[in-house]
């Protein structure tokens, strides 16, 4: 079996002690103001760096910081001559010109994403030797530790991310990290996915022997361990498990495995590659006992794509009866007919 390799024991070096704080997700952030900073894979194709900005920095006005993590800050921002209030993520570190022109070709292909379930990537900024990039604010913040019973409420959640998943992967964009955390929310109950991995991108370039960033406890087997599935990775396919995890999380209101999502790294990778997948209580209703299992099965074959879940009759029954005013394609299925003119 060849899995990721956990964090040295050593804390001899100073990039020993950087693997380990990768791993174990030493970030004081939070959960429910971070606005994390999406980012593409570098497989996605790229329309190259553009220098048009549609919004000048000088206009831009930081309100106050509404969040922090590995890969940068956040601050609220506000456009001085329109008043409309934005996200402005600010990278750490000054990084070499390489670096730097990727990060810029990753934005690029951001702006073109346009999607009402993915946070919409405004502009970015190579200011003073830091990168920033404004990004729509979501004034609900993220859906990190929400309990979410109801299970109409979380068919509509559910709904929503795997519009937005659909839409990336019919683009060819891998999320790779969904987790909670990742996935914000408007006062509009609009949910959207935010994060496409910048500090994976940013830690690979800082360190080329971590091949992850943060916590494991959303991946799927085969991407923790190697031997899994013959070694080869569905990315497409791994973020349905993550979302299927996520999913399952938000409606027990806790971690579904066995241990604790910032546990140590060798409990993790036992309750999630040698256990059975976490199912739905039997307490849940046949539709969404059926919809996790559709997500997290061990096979990534056999899992079902975005676009497959979005008609599940968990999905299709429940998803589109909301409460802010979005009419889900199906929505007739449930109501009556109509009635029949009377005959004069």
């Amino acid at each position: 079996m060849r899995p990721i390799q956990p964090p040295p024991s050593s804390s001899s070096s100073f990039a020993n002690r950087r693997r380990k704080d990768n791993l174990t997700l030493q970030v004081q952030r939070d959960p429910n103001l971070a606005v994390p900073l999406p980012l593409p894979p570098v497989s996605a194709p790229s329309s190259g760096p553009t220098t048009h900005q549609l919004i000048p920095f000088s206009e831009l006005e930081r309100l106050n910081r509404i969040g922090s993590g590995t890969g940068g800050t956040v601050y609220k921002v506000v456009h001085r001559p329109t008043t409309r209030v934005y996200a402005l993520k600010v990278i750490y570190g000054h990084h070499e010109e390489s670096v730097r022109r990727q990060i810029r070709r990753e934005i690029q292909i951001l702006r073109d994403v346009d999607d009402q379930n993915v946070v919409k990537c405004h502009d970015m900024y190579d200011s003073n030797g830091e990168i920033q990039v404004l990004l729509e604010f979501m004034d609900g913040g993220s859906l990190e530790g929400k309990h979410i019973p109801n299970e109409q409420n979380l068919a509509d959640v559910a709904r929503q991310i795997l519009r937005g998943l659909s839409y990336l992967h019919r683009r060819h964009i891998v999320h790779r990290d969904i987790k909670p955390s990742n996935l914000l929310i408007n006062s509009r109950k609009q949910v959207k996915i935010a994060d496409f991995g910048v500090s994976r991108i940013l830690n690979q370039t800082m360190d080329p022997c971590n091949s992850s960033v943060g916590t494991i406890a959303y991946m799927s087997p085969e991407r923790i361990n190697t031997d899994i599935n013959d070694g080869q990775y569905d990315a497409y396919a791994g973020d349905i498990w993550s979302l299927g995890v996520s999913i399952l999380e938000f409606y027990l209101g806790r971690f579904p495995f066995a241990v604790g999502r910032q546990g140590d790294w060798a409990s993790l990778m036992c309750a999630i590659c040698m256990s059975p997948p976490p199912e739905a209580p039997v307490t849940a209703s046949p539709e969404f006992r059926d919809f996790v299992s559709r997500c997290l099965q061990r096979e990534p074959s056999r899992r079902w794509s975005a676009s497959k879940l979005l008609g599940h009759p968990f999905i299709a029954q429940l998803g589109g009866i909301v409460n802010h005013g979005q009419t889900h394609p199906n929505l007739h299925q449930l109501l009556p007919p109509p009635l029949r003119p009377l005959s004069s």
